[in-house]
C-alpha cells in the first residue's frame, strides 16, 4: 500500500509541514516488520497495521475528553457539535468547518458546551484543557518522557487514566500505550484484573499500542492464563 499526497501550490511554502502532519497521521515511519517480530501470532491477520495519529493534537485532546463513557458515535456527534458551535468555516468551502483551537474554547461558557449534550464536568474539562494548552502546559508533540507526562495529564481537571493513555496513544501517538481499564480490553481480558491485564500486555513492549489495536479489532480474541498471571491481583 502507499499514501499520495497532493498539495495546491499555495500550500508549497509549508509543503513539509503539511507532510510531517500526513505522516503522524497514517503512522508512516513504524517500521511494521519491528512491530510483528514481537507481536508475533497476535499480529498474523492484521500485518502492517499502523497506528492512526492526527493531525492537530489539541483537536485529540478534545475528542478524548469528549470520549468518555460514550460510544464512538456519540463521541464522533459530540465532536461534530462542538466543531460546528465554535469552529470557523472556511472562506472558499463554507460547508466546511475548522476545529476550533484552543484560543477559542479557553473563552466558552461551560453552560454553553453542556447544552451541547455534555456533562458540566467534561465542559468545564474541555475549557481547562484550552488553558492548559494556551499555558504551555500540554505538550503538542511526543515528549521524551511519555509515562511522566501521562501522570501529569491526570492532574488536569476532567481528565483520569484512560483519557490520558489514550491521548497519548493518539495525540502523541506513543508507540508502548494499553488500556487495561478499556471497556473493549476488560472483555477480551475477562476475568482479569487490570494489575494481569497490564502484566500480561508486558510481553509486547515496546510495541504495547500496536498489540492494543490488534486486540480491539479482533473479535473472539483471548488471553492465555499462565500460573505468573494468575498469582497477580
Amino acid at each position: 500500500h502507499t499514501v499520495q499526497v497532493s498539495v495546491s501550490a499555495g500550500l508549497l511554502p509549508v509543503a513539509p509541514a503539511c507532510l510531517a502532519k500526513v505522516s503522524r497521521l497514517f503512522d508512516l515511519d513504524c517500521q511494521p516488520a519491528q512491530v510483528a517480530a514481537v507481536l508475533g501470532p497476535l499480529g498474523e491477520d492484521r500485518p502492517g497495521l499502523r497506528l492512526p495519529g492526527s493531525v492537530d493534537t489539541f483537536e485529540q485532546g478534545v475528542r478524548a475528553i469528549l470520549g468518555q463513557l460514550v460510544s464512538v458515535a456519540m463521541a464522533a456527534r459530540l465532536t461534530a457539535k462542538v466543531a460546528r458551535r465554535y469552529g470557523e468555516a472556511l472562506p472558499d468551502a463554507p460547508d466546511y468547518v475548522c476545529f476550533p483551537g484552543p484560543e477559542t474554547l479557553a473563552l466558552a461558557d461551560p453552560l454553553a458546551l453542556k447544552a451541547l449534550g455534555m456533562p458540566l464536568r467534561r465542559a468545564e474539562a474541555l475549557i481547562h484543557l484550552a488553558q492548559a494548552t494556551l499555558a504551555g502546559k500540554l505538550a503538542l508533540a511526543a515528549p521524551p518522557d511519555i509515562e511522566q507526562s501521562v501522570k501529569n495529564l491526570q492532574t488536569f481537571p476532567g481528565i483520569g487514566r484512560w483519557t490520558a493513555n489514550y491521548f497519548a496513544l493518539r495525540g502523541w501517538q506513543a508507540k508502548d500505550i494499553f488500556l487495561p481499564d478499556d471497556y473493549l480490553i476488560k472483555q477480551r481480558f475477562a476475568g482479569m484484573t487490570p494489575a494481569q491485564i497490564r502484566r500480561y500486555a508486558e510481553r509486547w513492549k515496546p510495541w504495547r499500542s500496536y498489540a492494543l489495536l490488534h486486540i480491539w479489532y479482533t473479535h473472539g480474541w483471548q488471553p492465555s492464563m499462565d500460573s505468573e498471571i494468575a498469582g497477580i491481583q
